[in-house]
């Protein structure tokens, strides 16, 4: 693709929407460049959302670790995965508790947006990245589902990046939920699916064609794009590689090695 093809596909776009873990940073570590593309998008009268996945922590907690990085307040109100579930869950079983799969900041903040959960007789359960996770508590999680309740999922992620590797995310969870329960969850509400392309949409008012979903990873990131009708765009800075990307059916709008590498054609 020429430069000038490229500078016309991101033309429309208004919002960047950010994956944070290997693409922003990684771990601890701001990923070089990162910044400099906030201030391009500022320059050029764009704006930018953060938008994971991740549901091990609270909103609160990545817009305290983004300050710390020196990002902008106007840039710090991020979306999650935990968010579009919470507003599903409280359309769909109004005034019921769940059971909750998840760390007990997240908690803390589901509740602080109205939902309640119960360890006896749940109407439903929500699995979340449990980073807390005993195995009782899977044990719980288990019966549950088998039982048959309702098991909604906040994201599909099988592995969460850091500045050493990987390590097992919600998707590897699940794989064993369902090895030992023979069940799938009902609904999966982040990356890729459209619980969270609804949230985006409801936060940043901008329409799909606006949009550019912008991450590392192929069958989350990308594929929120290209199958919502915004442009998917791949960074080169965290799980997916180029040999990844010749064997995928997903296939990115476009591909740049990490943020900075789009500053030349916004």
């Amino acid at each position: 693709m020429t430069d000038d093809a490229i500078r016309e596909r991101l033309r429309p776009v208004r919002c960047f929407l950010l994956d944070m873990d290997g693409t922003f940073y990684l771990g601890d570590r701001l990923i070089e460049g990162s910044l400099d593309f906030l201030h391009a998008l500022e320059r050029t009268g764009r704006t930018a959302r953060f938008l994971t996945n991740n549901s091990s922590r609270s909103a609160d907690v990545y817009a305290r670790k983004l300050a710390r990085m020196g990002v902008d307040a106007r840039y710090r109100d991020v979306i999650s995965s935990a968010h579009a579930a919470a507003h599903y869950l409280l359309r769909t079983f109004p005034g019921q508790a769940g059971y909750l799969m998840g760390n007990p900041m997240l908690r803390e903040e589901l509740e602080g947006m109205g939902l309640r959960f119960t360890e006896e007789n749940p109407s439903y359960v929500l699995a979340a990245f449990d980073t807390t996770l005993d195995y009782a508590r899977l044990c719980r999680v288990c019966d549950l589902v088998r039982a048959g309740l309702p098991y909604i999922a906040t994201h599909p992620d099988f592995n969460c990046p850091t500045e050493t590797g990987f390590i097992p995310d919600l998707g590897a969870m699940m794989a064993l939920i369902e090895a030992s329960t023979g069940r799938k969850a009902d609904l999966i509400l982040g990356k890729p699916f459209g619980g969270i392309v609804e949230e985006a949409l409801m936060r940043t008012g901008f329409g799909l064609h606006e949009l550019a979903m912008v991450g590392d990873r192929l069958y989350t990131d990308v594929a929120t794009g290209v199958n919502h009708g915004m442009t998917g765009i791949l960074v080169l800075s965290g799980e997916a590689t180029m040999a990844d990307v010749a064997t995928s059916e997903v296939k990115p709008d476009l591909i740049f090695g990490r943020l900075a590498d789009m500053i030349p054609y916004l």
